[in-house]
């Protein structure tokens, strides 16, 4: 308890932290100003309540085994990401630390959390997710335009070189031989395009 009652007068008027403890039945028995405040649209009051009122039902198993953790390793601090309401249908992600409390027989009186804010960080996390998505995907797409450009364009843009210099040498006609070579020049110029292309793209 004396550890806590510490972490109490520090935390107790804090804007940025949240201190909350629970009783042994699993209801709050105290919250600092600004947990109370920061979840004012679930309850006016905490101290009686459940722990889990202000959560996503999918989280309270994750507080239960952490507490589990507490009573086990008494000396110890144990981590916990939890959802709370939002007020407006949605959630915040919080970010927590939780420690158990005894008294001075050593009894186990309660947990205490201390927690903060998360919700930025976390968006900041799924938007850089979504950006390394994308531009995995791009690099697939990219690589399959380079592997298109490198075999399936080249391979009968080769073909028509080929043909177009045999073509060339068996037509005893000057203007057709000239339109050969144009037709042949064309295509070299093109198969330079592709190579660059295909250059820059593995670049």
């Amino acid at each position: 308890m004396k550890h806590f009652e510490e972490t109490r007068g520090l935390l107790n008027d804090s804007a940025l932290f949240y201190l909350v403890t629970t009783a042994m039945d699993g209801n709050y028995s105290y919250v600092n100003e600004n947990y109370a405040n920061a979840f004012l649209h679930v309850n006016s009051n905490f101290v009686g309540q459940p722990y889990h009122i202000t959560m996503h039902p999918d989280d309270m198993n994750t507080c239960v085994e952490v507490a589990a953790k507490c009573f086990e390793n008494p000396t110890k601090l144990f981590p916990a990401t939890i959802r709370k309401h939002d007020g407006n249908g949605g959630y915040v992600y919080t970010q927590w630390e939780y420690k158990a409390m005894f008294d001075d027989q050593k009894k186990p009186v309660g947990i205490y959390c201390i927690g903060y804010n998360i919700t930025k960080y976390i968006a900041e996390e799924l938007h850089l997710k979504k950006a390394k998505e994308e531009i995995e995907k791009n690099s697939n797409i990219l690589a399959t335009i380079i592997f298109q450009q490198s075999h399936l364009i080249r391979a009968p843009l080769s073909n028509i070189i080929g043909l177009t210099g045999l073509l060339d040498k068996t037509l005893l006609d000057s203007n057709n031989s000239n339109i050969c070579d144009m037709i042949l020049a064309s295509c070299n110029q093109l198969d330079d395009v592709i190579r660059s292309i295909i250059k820059i793209g593995r670049s």
